[in-house]
């Protein structure tokens, strides 16, 4: 089973939000992780664009947070791990996330973490670095509000551990380590990370204190910002990493199955306020396309209507099945292909020395 999230062709146009859904597909589509929201298919009609991604129907950490589900330590440390591998691997392909926070991590049913929302990622190459304002404010790391008001060099993936150690310490206590809200100044909230000091439940034990100490360290030099740094630290010395990523640990926080994992008023709220839902679009479209049709039809200004086309044309199609099957037949290729090269390959080192390598013998024979 899976999800699917569509966004009006539209309204994404007048509200300018086509740059983060193309850019949300262009990242998503090479991205395939155990601890990622991971898309499956995109298509369009003339209305809407679609992406179809893993259904997840444990709910997001910030419902859990609501709902005041205590989170053990056990279960933090659990998320860190698992957290500290997607971020390795965007990481790996130049990626930012620049949002990390409750609300975009999501749970399976077992309760293991994947991170989701990629409409405000960046890809930064080599010692590239990203400048814009983008974010959560009380998630933003020290750096990104520095650049916004100072200038310089930009900001790079330490980041996005930032936010991690934000998350974990919001977890555990149920409450973030500063008063930032989204209305706070900017003055205000760099002022907060020179004079205040964050506070540490003296219930935690010391190795998790010195974890989430490293991960909210101001300067983004000396902070972990990588998953060899969370690795290394002593607390997490006793973490089997193999079974992390193949999810063989247990969580210590499972959701509910016999619930929602979600605020039902929310939800219902957002489907009334749904102008153009999906149940009635054939009807919507078939209507729309008989006025096209008439000469008295009202058509759309010349301006959206140059928007829809170019939507149309530049909107990524991307199926996952198709491509894994596709790559299935190259390697089928490519191993059948090795394999006639290396019985090729052995009849030419028979009229070789039969003293020498296998190695330098191919060398020698293919000159």
């Amino acid at each position: 089973m899976y999800a699917m999230k569509y966004m009006n062709k539209q309204k994404c146009i007048e509200r300018d939000e086509v740059r983060n859904v193309f850019r949300e597909l262009q990242i998503m589509r090479g991205l395939d992780h155990p601890f990622l929201v991971n898309l499956w298919y995109s298509f369009q009609d003339e209305e809407d664009m679609f992406m179809v991604v893993d259904l997840l129907l444990g709910g997001d950490l910030r419902y859990h947070l609501q709902q005041n589900v205590h989170f053990t330590e056990g279960a933090v440390k659990l998320y860190i791990c698992e957290l500290a591998l997607a971020l390795e691997y965007l990481q790996r392909f130049h990626i930012i996330h620049r949002d990390i926070k409750p609300d975009n991590i999501l749970l399976d049913e077992h309760g293991h973490v994947h991170i989701t929302d990629f409409n405000i990622a960046t890809i930064v190459k080599g010692a590239e670095k990203a400048s814009s304002m983008a974010g959560t404010k009380p998630y933003m790391a020290p750096e990104v509000f520095q650049v916004y008001v100072e200038g310089g060099p930009g900001y790079s993936y330490p980041v996005d551990w930032w936010s991690l150690g934000i998350t974990a310490y919001e977890l555990l206590r149920g409450w973030r380590p500063y008063e930032i809200h989204s209305a706070t100044p900017i003055d205000e909230i760099l002022n907060m990370f020179k004079v205040e000091r964050v506070h540490y439940s003296s219930t935690w034990c010391k190795g998790m204190v010195a974890l989430l100490k490293k991960l909210l360290t101001k300067d983004p030099e000396s902070r972990l910002s990588s998953l060899g740094d969370v690795q290394s630290a002593p607390y997490l010395a006793d973490m089997n990493w193999d079974a992390v990523f193949e999810k063989a640990l247990t969580p210590g926080f499972v959701p509910s199955k016999g619930r929602l994992n979600c605020d039902p008023t929310f939800e219902l709220e957002e489907m009334i306020l749904e102008s153009r839902p999906l149940h009635k679009k054939k009807k919507r479209l078939a209507k729309n396309r008989s006025k096209d049709g008439t000469k008295d039809s009202c058509p759309l200004n010349g301006h959206l209507q140059q928007c829809l086309e170019t939507v149309r044309k530049e909107f990524i199609i991307f199926n996952r099945e198709k491509l894994r099957r596709q790559q299935g037949q190259t390697s089928q290729l490519l191993d059948t292909e090795g394999r006639a090269g290396s019985q090729t390959q052995g009849k030419l080192q028979d009229g070789c020395n039969n003293n020498i390598l296998g190695h330098a013998c191919s060398r020698g024979c293919s000159s």
